[in-house]
This record gives C-alpha cells, structure tokens and sequence, in this order.
C-alpha cells in the first residue's frame, strides 16, 4: 500500500512531465496544472469519458519511481456509472475521478489527448494534429437571485471563465437569442461551444459531447465534401456533386463571359452554387443521420473564380490581365452570411487565393503535401479543367495555373464521358497485332476475360474517360501506332484492320461492340490532338517554373485532384504530361485540395499556416510569360520535342525516332514527310 505522505509524485507519459501534488488530488488537476494534454468536454464531472488514462505498474528506472494501480484511489461510482453505461478498456480510468495517493506514473493514451493524431490512410502525407476550431465546453452556470441581478450571459461567460480558463469571450446575437430557455431547459447546466477560443456560437441545454464539421472543395466541375466528426477527426462520409453552373460553361472562362455578358449573371451562379452546396450537406448528412443543424464548422477551398461566385464576388476582373482579386487572404464568416444552411450560428473558414489563377484549392494542396516542409524538389500538379502547379522546397516556393481545359476529364472527346460505369478506364495494345484489351468501370475482368460479357452486360461499354484516353494514347504511342508529333500512322493499316481512314486522317477502333445499338469506341487524329494540347499547357507550365526556380530535374512527383488520383503515373510520362523523373519518386495525392480543406479543419493552426505560407509563395502568370508558347509547342510531341526521359527509359522501351516514307506501297494514303522527334 502507498505511503502515507502529504504529497506524491507523478509522471505522465508520453510527455514526460512531472510534479508534486497533494495526496487526493485528482489526476486531471495535476495534468492540467503540468500542462499535460488531457481532454474533456464535462470539465471533470465524469460525463464525456474523454480523459481515460492508464496506471502503471512495476518499477520506472528511467523516472525513478515506483508505481502501483493501488497508488490512486479505489475505483469510484462514477467511474462505474460510465462503465456500466459506454464502456471502458480493461486497465483505463477516468483521471477527473481518480485522485493520486502515493507516487504513479500514468499513461495518456493517444485517444485521450487533445492534440491527438488523426492518422492519414496514405503514408507519404503527414498525419493531421486534431486541433479543431470548435471546442465544446459544459459548465454549470450560477442562478440569479435578487442579490445578484447580473444577466445570464454574464454568468455563463464567469462559469467558462472559472471553469474552463476562458475569457473575453463574445457572443452573436442569436446566440442570446435562446440563451435564456437552454439555461432554464436544463438546470442551468448548458455545454458551450466555443469558435477559436474567442467566439460563443451555440449553446446547448445539458452535457452534448458531439460536434461535427464539413470540409468543401468546389471545383469547376465537382463539388466534394467530407464530413467529420470534431472530436476524433474520423471522416463520417463522403460525397460529391456535379456543380451546377456547368450549365453556365464547362471551363472557368466560359463562366466569367457568361457573366460579362448577360447583368446579374454573377448573383445567378453564385445562387447556383450555393443551392448546389445545399443539396450536397443534406444528403451527406443524411447518411449518418446528422442533420444540416448538426454542423457547427465548414471550410472551402476552391479555385479563385468558384471562390469568389461562393462569397458573392464579381469575378468579370478574372478574366484578363491583370487577373486582379478582390482579396486573396483567408476569410472566416458566419455561414448564413454565405447562404449555407448548417447551424444557425455555424462559422465558415475560406482558405487564401494565391494568385489570379492560383486559388485557395492550392492552397489546401500546399497545405496538404507540405511541398515547403521538404529538402527534396517536389513538384505538385493538382489536374482538372485548369492545372495548378506547385514546385519548390523548403527554400523557395512557386506556383501557376496553366489552362489544360476538360479533355483530360474525358470532355472533347469522341467517345469521351465522365468516370462513370461502362466507362473505358484502363487499356493495354499488343505492339504486334495492335489488339487492344481494356477495363471499364464497375468490372475487375479485362475485356479478354472469360465471363467480360457477362459481368458489362447491363452498364455496356459506354465510352471512354480521361485515365482511359491517357493510357489509350501511350499505348498507341508504344505500339508505334501514334507518331511523336502525334499523327496516327497510316502504314499500320496494313498490320490491322483497326486502323482506318476517316476523311484526311486516321483513326483506331478501340471497341466494336457486339450489339450495333451499342457505341463503337473510336480513338480519332481531333481525339489526339486534344490531349495533346492539354498536356502541352500543362508540360509548358511545369517548364516555366522549373526554368524560374533554375532546375532541369525536379526530385518528387505528386499528382492531385481527382483525375491524378486515377491515371497510371507511367502513362502520364509517356505522353508527356510531366517531366523525368524516378517513377519510385512519382505518386498521386489523391484530392489534395479537399484534404488541405480537412486539415484546416481539423487543426485551426493549420490555418494560421496556410496564411502564412501563401504569402512567400512566389507567383507566375503564364498568359504574359513569353516563353510559355514556346515550351507550349515543343512540349506538343510526344513525350516531348528536345527533352529526353532517362529514367523512364530504364523501365519503358520508347520508340526510337523515325522518318515516314512519302510514297509508301502499302497502299496507305501519301502524307506529308515528318520527323520523329526523341
């Protein structure tokens, strides 16, 4: 049994800290009195269960200390209420109930730290400290009485002040608004939740421990969201929807046209894409039973014209030169001012533009691949409609935005759809007989698989999406049936059937179906050259920062956005989308954008950081940099015109150059003499 002494000693690990207390002091107060990171929501009265902690036993060497469970107090009947109620791992207890009677050395699980760490499925990105925004707080609040008339916000703001350490609090008039009837509804017992420790935005009658945040990325064509739950930072769903102002124009600019020619067309998209946001919260929240009210937190990111459409910005200044913003530092509203229907008091955190084509969804990429943490030459491509590109390290940050257009999403494409089911997404062509097999969404079998028909029979083969024209196009590429300068090579119509002249030009059958009322998936020279003028945007982009940052090899790839997240790195190399680089060194990020929104929040320094970082990003323009036609044309060819691919030819035997016959006897139509570039 411990002795009996006026105080003890206790260790808490993992931090280390250590100190005296009187014997009986709760473990909690000594935590909170070392600095120990401990959470609560209850404030120690046995509620939340968030403050478990583990007693050790044996000898401590390293801390000079023994330690026994008998070293606190015997468990207690609030400890055993919550047992009998949620339930508590063997070993585990409450630290706001027991209290230290000899010297121990106690153990703060990870689950029971404030700062704890939300561990990220994808382990080439940094875990997410969970700091969020938004802290519950539950107080018990003194009545008034006729010798004490002062109001209840008063006395609510002393019980938080006395019992949680916060002050100069303020609060929004609806929160006063129905302050009074939570205080009265539950005793004067009320939880609190409290925006940055600044900020009263809601307050419940009784104990609630549960708050809940969303995270958007409004892209051009989709809107995504994850919702989380605050206190673990789990992400509870996921979800996305077209945006609704495609109607409007399918890229950035047709939109801001849209608006410089028809008054008030800026109010009617912003409408638009609020009404959109809407209907995506109440479905996802639906999922897991939450309603839209159950949302007290929400960051956005979004390139600079969706960012300006959400907030209600004319963005008819974006569209020329030169591209000024009406402001580019982050933002933090109420959501009612956005039109955003959460909680009634719900604040709304918007993450800072960079640059008039560099908007606050690279931001969130920066923030989510730390580019700017590395030694390492890391180039981040965040593919959509426009390409933001990143490339630095932690000396030196630089970023543009380089107009690919939507081919790379299967758009401008004869066959071309959106990643949907029966669509075209992984393809391979025997180099010989030039046959092709291929995958589609919603099926694991390749087309040359028994029981393929079977498995499409009710999606169908139904077009091709932009994963599947990328690895098409190589694969033409290395079967010898694309040339360099990206003409399809009529002497293979010799070798196959597949090859076919339409008009002037040719094209390759990718897919005849079986039934004729079925389309036929047909790979043509415009297919071709579409791709080929996106990737040249997006190569001649890269180029320009690497030339500003004075590189010719960039150390580390990452591919982003939901497109980068789906194409085979490789293939992106044979084309040409991006430069060398050791394939063990190039990977997708997945939606960077989206999980830099989560990040910010999930971890309100976070935001801070982001603030800060954007500010040393330095920016390039591509539409006044001379030299962006000229990377432009030379990155046409495929891979590219002058540069070379070392390290992809060590795992890729690429087609040497070759000079076309003008009078061949194959019976090919004559063409006009090329040359193959390496």
């Amino acid at each position: 049994m411990p002795d009996n002494r006026d105080d003890a000693l206790v260790v808490f690990t993992p931090s280390g800290k250590r100190g005296r207390f009187p014997v009986g002091t709760p473990l909690l107060k000594c935590a909170r009195n070392l600095g120990v990171d401990i959470d609560t929501v209850c404030g120690g009265r046995g509620l939340c269960g968030r403050c478990q902690v583990t007693i050790g036993e044996g000898e401590f060497a390293k801390h000079a200390i023994e330690s026994r469970k008998d070293h606190v107090s015997d468990w207690s009947g609030v400890e055993a209420r919550y047992q009998s109620k949620k339930g508590m791992k063997s070993g585990r207890r409450l630290s706001c109930q027991a209290r230290l009677m000899a010297d121990a050395v106690i153990d703060v699980p990870a689950e029971s730290q404030v700062h704890k760490q939300v561990v990220r499925k994808r382990a080439e990105v940094r875990n997410i400290e969970l700091d969020p925004a938004i802290r519950l707080h539950y107080v018990e609040v003194q009545q008034p009485d006729m010798h004490n008339p002062t109001g209840d916000l008063e006395r609510l703001l002393k019980a938080l002040e006395t019992q949680w350490g916060l002050t100069d609090l303020t609060a929004d008039l609806r929160v006063l608004q129905g302050l009074q009837q939570a205080l009265r509804a539950s005793d004067w017992k009320v939880t609190a939740a409290v925006h940055r420790g600044q900020v009263l935005t809601t307050i419940w009658p009784g104990f609630r421990d549960k708050a809940y945040g969303l995270a958007i990325d409004i892209g051009s064509t989709t809107i995504a969201a994850h919702l989380c739950d605050l206190a673990t930072g789990e992400v509870l769903a996921s979800n996305g929807v077209m945006n609704p102002q495609i109607r409007f124009g399918e890229d950035l600019m047709s939109r801001v046209s849209y608006i410089m020619m028809n008054p008030g067309g800026d109010s009617e998209m912003t409408e638009t894409v609020r009404d959109g946001i809407n209907r995506l919260v109440q479905e996802i929240c639906g999922e897991v039973g939450l309603t839209p009210q159950d949302v007290l937190n929400a960051t956005f990111v979004g390139n600079p014209i969706m960012h300006h459409l959400l907030l209600g910005i004319d963005p008819s200044e974006l569209g020329g030169a030169p591209f000024a913003l009406t402001f580019n530092s982050g933002i933090t509203l109420w959501a009612e001012q956005l039109g955003i229907d959460l909680a009634p008091d719900a604040r709304v955190y918007v993450l800072p533009c960079i640059a008039g084509h560099v908007g606050a969804d690279t931001a969130g990429v920066i923030l989510s691949e730390q580019p700017h943490l590395r030694d390492e030459t890391t180039l981040v491509v965040d593919v959509g409609t426009n390409a933001e590109i990143v490339l630095g390290n932690r000396q030196r940050l630089l970023a543009c935005s380089s107009p690919t257009g939507p081919a790379f999403e299967g758009a401008q494409i004869s066959g071309g759809q959106r990643a949907a089911p029966g669509a075209i997404e992984r393809v391979r062509i025997d180099p010989e007989t030039l046959t092709p097999r291929f995958k589609v969404i919603g099926c694991d079998l390749w087309s040359d698989e028994p029981g393929f028909a079977e498995e499409i029979r009710k999606i169908g083969v139904t077009g091709i999406c932009g994963s599947g024209i990328i690895e098409t196009l190589a694969e033409m590429f290395l079967a010898g049936l694309i040339l360099s300068d990206g003409t399809v090579n009529g002497r293979k119509a010799a070798v196959s059937t597949r090859v076919f002249m339409e008009g002037r030009t040719f094209s390759y059958l990718l897919h005849e179906p079986a039934n004729p009322e079925e389309p036929r998936i047909v790979i043509t020279q415009n297919d071709i050259r579409a791709i080929q003028l996106a990737k040249a945007a997006l190569f001649a982009g890269i180029r320009l920062l690497m030339e500003r940052l004075g590189v010719e090899r960039v150390d580390r790839i990452q591919l982003a956005g939901a497109f980068g997240s789906h194409i085979d790195v490789k293939y992106a190399m044979i084309l040409g989308m991006i430069p060398d680089c050791d394939l063990d060194k190039v990977s997708s990020a997945g939606n960077a954008a989206g999980t830099g929104a989560r990040i910010a929040l999930l971890n309100q320094k976070a935001r801070d950081e982001i603030e800060r970082v954007v500010k040393l990003v330095e920016k390039v323009e591509t539409a006044v940099e001379p030299a962006f036609q000229a990377h432009f044309v030379e990155a046409m060819a495929i891979p590219h015109k002058s540069l070379s691919y070392p390290s992809l030819a060590q795992v890729i035997d690429l087609p040497k150059p070759q000079i076309i016959d003008p009078s061949p006897s194959d019976g090919a139509q004559p063409r006009r003499r090329r040359r193959r570039a390496s």
